[in-house]
């Protein structure tokens, strides 16, 4: 049998060619490769040599230089200006100012300046290249304030229709159409002309702005609103009373304001409360009470206090105000709160003369005239009614800086210091007497602890806070009103103080004063303190005054003659014996 040949043999073979094709196409490969990293590398983020950004060649130059030779090649471009004309007038704009710029970079890489690995964009660098147009960038907000200094200058603003209140007149604003440059329409325009190679001259159309307050919004607001609201009264239910507002009242407190292409009607619910509550005494009510008017008293009346909610009020307003005639009336829930002290009440109260009047003087310092003045203004005008009683330290209050008080001298332990309210006293006195000679009770007052001879003898009183007091009832059937003025002090003249109480007489009153008593002789004392005050002294002494009634008027009571006995101490003599005291 015949063997067969052995194939085997040739496999070696066969696999010499296969590696040779394994390492022919490596090589090609490697071959290929380094042609595409050659290409890659010639090619880097340079620009395709054949492009063209606006007319500036920038092919075959990396983008950095790209972007610089553009730059330079639109120069002169970007910077002429555009000319135009608006309405027939001629108008150079500045792209710049106008908010137009060319961004280079970015034209750069949209013309195929960047660094790629895509075979493509190889294939274009060495075969490709194109014409593009340069990236133009705007600045909204230069462009739009830029087109609004244009309108301004070149056009004709908008005018809103208006409709406002004078009183009760109603004033018409008509409409009025403007032109100004379209926005979008210019800047298209603008945008053509700036880059281009010989532009023309840019014709720019103004447009039509329609306001946005028409002509039928001002007559559908002065239909619906304005004509009904000065067209009557607007009447307001209180509970059983009513008040009218005329349109004059309340049109200061209503405007129509432009919202969203109408007239809106609108209302200051502070300014119609205000109106309101000048018609009505509105919170807490006020007493009667009595005051002097042309120097004789005379009752002001009492008012009773309305009390409304100001928010109902200006929810049913503006509602009511545009009514026809006959429906124009808004009741509103109000609470009358009656006073504690009626007309009536200070009518029966008789004040109607001139009771008692005393005036004193005083010499000049200005902190008199300021502790003084002080005092009055606080008493001037106190009504005492039957059985009240004053009390000048309740009525003055604490002598403080707070309080409209500064120092001046008191008498303290028989010697002058200082202190807030020095002065008061010289009110003191003069109203113990207006008090006395108006048959007023005495509750309580206080002499001084010396004799100053500026004061009636024996008929005089001094006060201090916390410890001494000016007070005095009024027993009488009638009211009394007290009255007080002061006229200040100057270095060459006295200062004058005048208390006049007013009421019904209702005594006769008439006075002695007796021989001066029991006398003392004064002491001398050297004090070696900073703030020494150095006095001359004189000698105490003991003094009776009395006061005596007469009913007059109707009076049928009797009452026995009153002594005021009053022991007055000396007046030491102070010297001052620190070098350094300061007499303030």
């Amino acid at each position: 049998m015949a063997k067969n040949p052995q194939r085997p043999a040739e496999q070696p073979r066969d696999k010499a060619g296969a590696s040779v094709v394994v390492w022919l196409l490596l090589g090609l490969v490697v071959l290929f490769g380094g042609l595409y990293v050659a290409a890659h590398y010639i090619a880097g983020d340079k620009v395709p040599r054949n492009t063209t950004v606006s007319g500036v060649r920038i092919g075959g130059h990396p983008q950095g230089e790209a972007a610089q030779r553009l730059q330079a090649g639109l120069a002169d471009k970007v910077a002429r200006d555009i000319a135009t004309t608006i309405e027939g007038t001629a108008v150079a704009i500045d792209p710049a100012a106008a908010g137009l710029q060319v961004d280079y970079e970015a034209s750069v890489a949209e013309a195929g300046g960047e660094t790629s690995w895509d075979p493509v964009r190889l294939w274009n660098y060495f075969t490709g290249g194109d014409t593009f147009e340069a990236e133009v960038t705007l600045d909204d907000a230069t462009y739009r304030a830029y087109l609004a200094g244009l309108d301004q200058q070149h056009g004709t603003p908008a005018r809103d229709g208006a409709v406002a209140f004078a009183g009760n007149r109603v004033e018409r604003t008509e409409p009025r159409t403007g032109k100004a440059l379209d926005p979008a329409d210019t800047l298209a325009a603008l945008r053509a002309a700036f880059l281009e190679d010989a532009p023309g001259e840019v014709a720019l159309e103004m447009a039509d702005v329609v306001p946005a307050i028409d002509e039928g919004d001002v007559q559908e607001a002065l239909d619906g609103f304005a004509s009904p609201a000065v067209a009557a009264p607007v009447t307001l239910g209180f509970e059983g009373s009513t008040i009218k507002l005329s349109p004059a009242d309340y049109t200061a407190a209503l405007t129509l304001v432009p919202t969203q292409g109408e007239l809106v009607p609108t209302l200051d619910a502070a300014k119609l409360a205000e109106v309101v509550g000048s018609k009505v005494t509105t919170g807490a009510p006020v007493d009667a009470t009595v005051t002097l008017v042309g120097g004789r008293p005379q009752v002001v009346p009492a008012k009773p206090g309305v009390t409304f909610d100001p928010a109902e009020l200006e929810a049913g307003f503006l509602d009511v105000v545009a009514k026809p005639q006959g429906e124009r009336t808004l009741t509103l829930t109000a609470k009358v709160a009656q006073p504690e002290f009626t007309t009536k009440e200070a009518r029966a109260l008789k004040v109607t003369e001139q009771v008692s009047t005393f005036t004193t003087y005083f010499p000049y310092a200005e902190y008199r005239n300021v502790n003084i003045g002080r005092a009055a203004e606080i008493i001037d005008g106190t009504l005492l009614k039957p059985g009240e009683t004053f009390s000048l330290n309740d009525t003055v209050g604490e002598r403080t800086v707070e309080n409209g008080f500064t120092k001046g001298y008191v008498i303290s332990d028989g010697i002058l210091i200082q202190d807030l309210g020095g002065g008061v006293s010289q009110m003191a006195t003069t109203l113990f007497n207006a008090m006395f000679f108006a048959g007023l009770e005495d509750v309580e007052h206080k002499p001084h602890s010396f004799y100053i001879d500026r004061y009636p003898i024996g008929r005089e009183a001094t006060v201090a806070w916390g410890a001494v007091d000016l007070r005095f009832a009024n027993d009488t059937p009638y009211g009394v009103l007290i009255d007080t003025n002061v006229t200040p002090s100057t270095p060459s003249s006295s200062g004058v103080v005048t208390v006049t109480m007013y009421s019904t007489k209702y005594w006769d009153i008439t006075t002695s004063t007796g021989e001066r008593y029991n006398l003392t002789k004064p002491e001398t004392r050297r004090i070696d303190d900073l703030k020494c005050h150095p006095n001359e002294g004189f000698g105490g002494f003991d003094i009776d005054v009395v006061r005596y009634f007469k009913p007059v008027n109707g009076n049928t009571e009797t009452r026995e003659d009153e002594v005021f006995h009053t022991t007055y101490i000396p007046s030491d003599t102070v010297i001052c014996t620190n070098p350094d005291a300061v007499d303030e």
